[in-house]
């Protein structure tokens, strides 16, 4: 059984500042796996620690898989959370052995970006989805008449 889908629009219900962290990989060699999967295998612990430890900041992520690329669209509470978990104990362990393994080649590709959004510079709109992004964050509220745009969906 999937995630409950709910019928009709919606917005997220969210106020303030948030943060969007996208972070991936990229496989530019399948044959190199000595390379790409000491780097595939370092992702997975740390997103088990932000599920495990909220006191992070991270609020909730999506993964999307491709056929060479990962991607992950993490959520955060603020600029300072990002950076703080950056200098944690984990996130330089696997820094550290990603470095050590695979770093300065070209068998892979990483990447990451990193967007503070202002309080009332987003808008969101979700059609017989389950919650998804920042509605799984925040939750969400249905689109009414009077917050049909995009101009009256910005928070």
């Amino acid at each position: 059984m999937g995630k409950r889908i709910f019928p009709g629009r919606y917005t997220a219900d969210h106020e303030g500042e948030i943060v969007i962290f996208i972070i991936g990989m990229r496989v530019n060699k399948w044959w190199a796996i000595h390379k790409w999967g000491p780097v595939f295998k370092s992702m997975p612990p740390m997103i088990r620690e932000l599920f495990i430890n909220q006191e992070h900041g991270c609020l909730s992520m999506e993964t999307f898989w491709g056929l060479r690329s990962t991607l992950v669209v993490q959520y955060w509470r603020s600029t300072e959370d990002l950076l703080s978990y950056a200098k944690g104990q984990k996130h330089l362990t696997s820094w550290e052995h990603f470095n050590k393994k695979a770093g300065n080649n070209d068998a892979v590709g990483i990447y990451h970006e990193t967007y503070v959004v202002p309080k009332g510079q987003y808008e969101s709109i979700y059609g017989y989805m389950p919650k998804f992004g920042l509605a799984r964050v925040s939750g969400h509220k249905a689109i009414t008449p009077s917050l049909n745009s995009a101009r009256r969906l910005k928070a």
